[in-house]
């Protein structure tokens, strides 16, 4: 009987813990890197992360050389710079 009850706890446990791994959300680009990406000749203005599509989304606002202001936008787990 204590082992049925032990690996019924053994049992919750893992299912617990494999629903948690699947919640969280580890970034292969943090947001200063990709900050750091972007910025070139250019003025850093703001920079976040946001979901978006059920992805995490690194959204940079930066003033430009010549004077625009852009938002450039960099997948958190690529790091490729979304168009």
């Amino acid at each position: 009987m204590q082992t049925l009850g032990k690996s019924f706890l053994l049992a919750v446990f893992l299912v617990s813990t494999a629903s948690a791994e699947k919640q969280m959300s580890f970034s292969a680009l943090t947001l200063e890197q990709a900050s750091k990406q972007v910025m070139g000749e250019n003025k850093l203005l703001d920079a976040r992360t946001e979901e978006i599509e059920g992805k995490q989304i690194h959204v940079i606002k930066i003033l430009s050389a010549g004077g625009r202001v852009k938002y450039l936008r960099v997948d958190a787990e690529t790091g490729q710079l979304i168009k």
